[in-house]
């Protein structure tokens, strides 16, 4: 019992924070005692407290170095913290170590971190006598006529909290890089200066999470797309990618896979405009809801807009004829080319583009059906994650606060979505408020080999543009009725869904997707005609082969291949020309036996047969 009693005391001093039993986020000095549960670092929420501290750790020592530097805002993002500074000095690689340093002298001060709370009057005073203006301009956006103020030592910030206890609390941390920011990111703004950081409560978690950062950069898409000559990016075109024969290659391979699964499950293909009329967006609620990340033209004097989504053009085709329950439910695939305007500084390889093929479709049905279409758009995500050995997660969006539709149409939308995911039995977290303007959705969270998550497919159920564009069919009653309609997609964008499995996979992509799946190595130029023939034969079997003829030693040519990440090398010297064999060397497995090129086809036939089917 003595143990048991001294582990919850153990966990309760590591504890970063509290809600108290109103449900309020609380420090730990400020709880009275009245509390339901500790907050820790592993908490969703104790992560963001424990960053959003560290970045105040951050900055104090920042100040005690440049005390020049004016503070702007450091919250906790994502995947750490960071902090904007204004300071009349470029900072580099070097500062970043001395500020480390810093830091660590007020973690072994271990300073008390206190709450303040002063009247708005007050806290400008204090912050204008320390010329402090971008901390002026915060409070003047602030409606209360108090605001919160936090204090370490001689370090005082604007800030809601909660912080951990003290500076003492803060275990392990790195700051990771320095770039400009605009100052509330816009560009008509002073240019500030951005330091990025991360932190953990345990050496291990962060020397882990170190390694991963690092083994990132190796796998980085960007590097291993140029490496692998799959596609480049330019400054002609910021933001439109560039695709090379071999990506061309793996793309047609996996859309091609994409379509026998679409029309194994009852879908139909169809392809729409890239720009349609003004109104036909206004109608969609696109130009009031998604105006500002959209390019328009004109065309004989008028209005049109180039589309970000495919929807509105898919209602039109579904539009074309009158539908009869019968046909129901109707399934519109497209594989749309798409474009959104993005602001140049989150542009990011194929990660964020300004064009994108989504792989879209648009499910029409009657209420009744619409729980199974749902758990059979959810069954073929399933099976296309699961092909590129993809783990996930399922969040489900509900209402925005900018929206379309009756509360009756969301509630019953969301209701169906949540009874789908209950009956698959499948886990799932909520995100309030962050479903698209005209429906709650199903977002698909990909897993990657190191831990990070991508939010790819989506499946958003949508009672609202049916009204806008009065669709009908022609129920068993012959009257007419508005359908249900589905929107959903499953890698998301076939851009950024390359993107993401080059990194999972290091630019290893399994075999039937690879540009090059055979390279053959002729040892000498007496091997070349029977290397020319092997070449001839597996091409004829309908893999994609390589023959590397350049005058090279062996050992540069199995390098070279290797760099290129080539599923097989064949190898052909004298025994093999004279067995009519080949030697091989296989990318998992290393080298194999002689095997016999009818052997061989058969060996890799299977393994590509076998991963897609």
């Amino acid at each position: 019992m003595k143990e048991e009693n001294e582990m919850a005391k153990n966990a309760i001093n590591s504890a970063i924070a509290a809600i108290n039993k109103e449900g309020e986020l609380v420090d730990l000095h400020e709880s009275n005692g009245d509390i339901e549960r500790y907050i820790f670092f592993d908490d969703k929420e104790g992560k963001s407290i424990y960053w959003h501290s560290t970045s105040h750790l951050m900055a104090q020592a920042v100040k005690r170095l440049y005390p020049g530097a004016r503070l702007a805002i450091g919250p906790a993002i994502e995947e750490g913290f960071y902090y904007d500074f204004d300071i009349d000095h470029t900072l580099n690689e070097e500062d970043l170590k001395k500020i480390e340093e810093e830091m660590q002298k007020i973690i072994q001060e271990n300073l008390t971190v206190e709450r303040k709370v002063l009247s708005k009057e007050e806290a400008k005073q204090l912050f204008s006598s320390r010329g402090e203006n971008f901390k002026i301009e915060l409070i003047d956006e602030i409606l209360d006529d108090q605001v919160s103020l936090y204090q370490q030592g001689e370090f005082i910030d604007l800030c809601r909290g909660p912080h951990i206890p003290s500076t003492g609390s803060i275990k392990a941390y790195k700051l990771l890089s320095v770039s400009g920011a605009y100052w509330r990111g816009k560009e008509t703004n002073p240019m500030l200066q951005r330091i990025y950081g991360i932190a953990f409560d345990d050496k291990d978690k962060l020397k882990n999470y170190l390694y991963r950062l690092e083994e990132a950069k190796k796998r980085d898409h960007r590097k291993l797309g140029k490496e692998l000559e799959l596609f480049s990016l330019h400054e002609e075109g910021p933001g439109f990618p560039f695709f090379h024969p071999k990506g061309m290659v793996v793309i047609n391979a996996l859309l091609d896979a994409w379509r026998k699964e679409h029309v194994k499950r009852g879908y139909q293909e169809i392809k729409t405009p890239i720009i349609l009329d003004r109104e036909l967006w206004e109608r969609s609620g696109h130009w009031d809801h998604y105006r500002n990340n959209m390019y328009f033209t004109s065309i004989d004097e008028r209005e049109f807009a180039v589309k970000p989504m495919n929807c509105p053009g898919g209602i039109l085709v579904y539009q074309s004829q009158l539908h009869s329950y019968r046909e129901f439910p109707i399934r519109m695939a497209e594989l749309g080319l798409v474009h959104r305007h993005e602001l140049s500084g989150v542009l990011h390889g194929l990660m964020r583009v300004r064009c994108f093929t989504q792989d879209d479709a648009h499910i029409y049905m009657e209420p009744h059906q619409v729980k199974q279409e749902i758990m059979g758009v959810i069954e073929l995500a399933d099976y296309i994650y699961r092909l590129f050995q993809f783990d996930y997660e399922l969040e489900l969006s509900t209402r925005p606060e900018n929206s379309m539709g009756s509360d009756e149409m969301w509630d019953l939308a969301t209701k169906s979505l949540e009874t789908a995911l209950q009956e698959k039995n499948l886990p799932y977290r909520v995100n309030e408020g962050d479903g698209a303007f005209y429906g709650p959705k199903i977002d698909f969270h990909l897993k990657d080999t190191l831990g990070r998550r991508w939010q790819c497919g989506t499946i958003q159920l949508d009672f609202t543009m049916p009204e806008c564009f009065d669709l009908s069919y022609i129920g068993e009653d012959g009257m007419k009725h508005r359908p249900v309609m589905l929107h959903r997609t499953i890698l998301g964008s076939v851009e950024r869904f390359l993107g993401i499995l080059i990194e999972h996979t290091a630019g290893a992509l399994p075999v039937w997707l690879s540009p090059v799946q055979v390279v053959v190595l002729p040892i000498a130029e007496r091997h070349y005609s029977y290397a020319l023939e092997v070449k001839q034969q597996i091409a004829q079997a309908q893999i994609r082969v390589e023959l590397n003829d350049e005058n090279a030693t062996l050992g540069a040519k199995i390098r070279k291949a290797q760099l290129q990440k080539i599923p097989y090398i064949l190898i052909v010297g004298d025994k093999e020309v004279e067995n009519h064999q080949v030697s091989v060397r296989d990318r998992k497995e290393g080298d194999l036996d002689g095997f016999s090129l009818q052997d061989f086809l058969l060996r890799i036939q299977n393994e590509i047969q076998n991963f897609i089917m």
